[in-house]
């Protein structure tokens, strides 16, 4: 299929501006989210509704955010937002019951579960059995591929194969010598997250670089989130230690990469890539940037404030990122996509049509793969890198 070259730096602040439009307050988890009315009339008019199932800000902001701004592009009316529980995995009927619930109302005509934590198969085959003319979009699915790719419409996520190369790459660029990777059985079980971490530790040894696994709790367990959290803040200065200040640092979670970033921004190290890359998972937060309200979707400005308070702490070059936000970028290019597609007006099942809509929301060259070039509408994004 058609791809596009993959730069090693890329700014497009332009494109990252039109992608972040927008902010709202925060919906507890199992309500529908609350966001933020649109003052402007919707970009786009449709005569149906969009459902979305996003985490929170807490487990993953720019999910919530993109949320947000489909609301804006198609109007409060036309926009179903709710959110999984940040625990998750202990309440998957709970999951399963949020994104269900969505189907039940009969305007409805296209789904997107972003991200499709576990629980989002057996919700999709809920909904086929009442509602088999909903479209259904997985953004980073969690749950076996081979069972995504043969049963979902669309599904797109970050192209794990790959970043077990690109990410040890840009830690070499950064001249690093050994590399930290943090994860937990949960993930490990996970095909593509487990595989990517062998490519990694393979790509390590061809570089001549070392890989270092450490377990981390896992934050669906007993001592939740803040004991992973504490986890990260305290590992990282030890593993410096032990390593030496050229040891660059991985996290598999979302929720550790404030920890993580602020830490490595202490005490020494570097971080090649978040586990969602984008200029806004985790960096503003551990930097301690307070965004202004008519910063919000200033991502030249954001960008700038994240190089700048990280110039000040003396860490230019140890920090790196995708030029867009990932997930960001997938939820709104799968709802335009699968909207054009109730419509009629485009094939979702065309590979060239699915990477046309990412590179358009993109702004910057994208890579994109079939996971399976035989079957099914399942894709791998790769996107170039920033460094700050």
């Amino acid at each position: 299929m058609t791809t596009v070259q993959r730069p090693r730096l890329a700014l497009a602040a332009s494109a990252l501006s039109l992608l972040l439009l927008g902010i709202g307050i925060v919906a507890g988890c199992g309500q529908q989210a609350k966001t933020q009315t649109a003052t402007a009339p919707p970009e786009r008019a449709i005569d149906f509704k969009i459902g979305i199932l996003t985490g929170t800000v807490s487990q993953g902001e720019d999910e919530y955010r993109a949320a947000q701004m489909l609301t804006t592009r198609f109007g409060e009316a036309h926009i179903k937002h709710v959110t999984y529980p940040d625990n998750f995995m202990n309440e998957q009927e709970t999951v399963i019951a949020q994104l269900v619930g969505l189907a039940d109302d009969p305007d409805v005509k296209v789904i997107i579960a972003g991200q499709a934590i576990p629980g989002s198969i057996a919700a999709l085959r809920k909904i086929r059995e009442k509602r088999p003319d909903i479209k259904i979009a997985f953004i980073e699915p969690h749950e076996d591929p081979a069972i995504v790719n043969a049963e979902v419409d669309l599904a797109i996520q970050p192209d794990q194969l790959a970043r077990g190369r690109t990410i040890v790459e840009v830690a070499k660029q950064m001249g690093v010598t050994d590399f930290v990777h943090y994860s937990f059985p949960r993930h490990m079980s996970q095909e593509l997250l487990a595989r990517r971490r062998d490519i990694m530790k393979q790509t390590c040894d061809a570089n001549g670089m070392t890989f270092h696994f450490v377990t981390a709790p896992d934050p669906m367990a007993e001592g939740g989130l803040a004991a992973s959290q504490q986890f990260i803040t305290e590992d990282v200065p030890r593993e410096t230690k032990r390593y030496g200040e050229k040891t660059a640092f991985f996290s598999t979670n979302c929720g550790m990469q404030d920890p993580l970033i602020r830490t490595v921004l202490q005490s020494g190290g570097y971080v090649p890539e978040q586990c969602c890359p984008s200029p806004t998972h985790g960096y503003p937060t551990a930097l301690g940037i307070a965004i202004p309200p008519d910063k919000a979707g200033d991502f030249e400005y954001i960008n700038a404030e994240n190089a700048r308070v990280i110039a000040e702490h003396g860490k230019t070059g140890h920090f790196a990122t995708w030029s867009v936000p990932e997930v960001i970028l997938s939820i709104r290019a799968a709802a335009d996509l699968l909207a054009d597609a109730e419509e009629g007006k485009a094939d979702y099942k065309d590979p060239a049509t699915v990477q046309r809509y990412l590179q358009e929301k993109a702004g910057v060259p994208v890579t994109l793969a079939k996971y399976d070039e035989n079957m099914g509408n399942s894709y791998l994004l790769l996107v170039g890198s920033i460094y700050y």
